[in-house]
């Protein structure tokens, strides 16, 4: 097994559509993604449906839609395999992706007013942060978990300003 990255279309398709988005094309982005997760389909592939939900999610501004695809993301991710996760990408970890599904989770549960579920979300992640490696991807997690936690403590409502954002 190599370090590269296998031709897979469906990510392929997935990447696009989130650079579309990181482009501030967002509504299009959205779209693209909604229309492949028809395709993908609720019982699809759980790497394309975990990559896709978790993506989707940040393109919403309404922390209740996000949740929708950040709890389908975590679904996806409890039926992935590290055979799957590999077969895509040799360096890749099932246990890599729930420090950042757990934190998503807690934030849009926080931002809801649903402090009690976001601090069960916020414990999973820093209880999962052990996963992440000491690179940059790493520490932005783990800071953020810092962030979100302090923010579950005060009872906050209010989005983060490190927050991801759709534009």
């Amino acid at each position: 097994m190599t370090d590269t990255v296998a031709h897979d279309p469906t990510m392929a398709a997935i990447g696009a559509a989130v650079e579309r988005g990181r482009q501030g094309e967002t509504d299009s982005a959205r779209r693209q993604l909604a229309e492949l997760w028809e395709t993908i389909g609720p019982v699809g592939d759980p790497l394309h449906r975990c990559t896709l939900a978790h993506y989707l999610a940040d393109l919403h501004t309404d922390p209740a839609q996000a949740l929708v695809w950040d709890i389908r993301a975590l679904d996806a991710a409890d039926a992935l395999t590290e055979a799957r996760v590999q077969s895509h990408h040799a360096s890749l970890h099932v246990a890599g992706f729930y420090p950042s599904l757990h934190l998503n989770l807690a934030d849009n549960y926080r931002l809801l007013g649903s402090f009690d579920a976001a601090a069960e979300h916020i414990a999973a992640a820093r209880d999962h942060a052990g996963a992440l490696a000491d690179d940059g991807y790493g520490r932005l997690i783990r800071t953020a978990i810092d962030e979100v936690g302090a923010a579950i403590d005060r009872r906050s409502t209010r989005r983060r300003d490190s927050a991801p954002s759709p534009s």
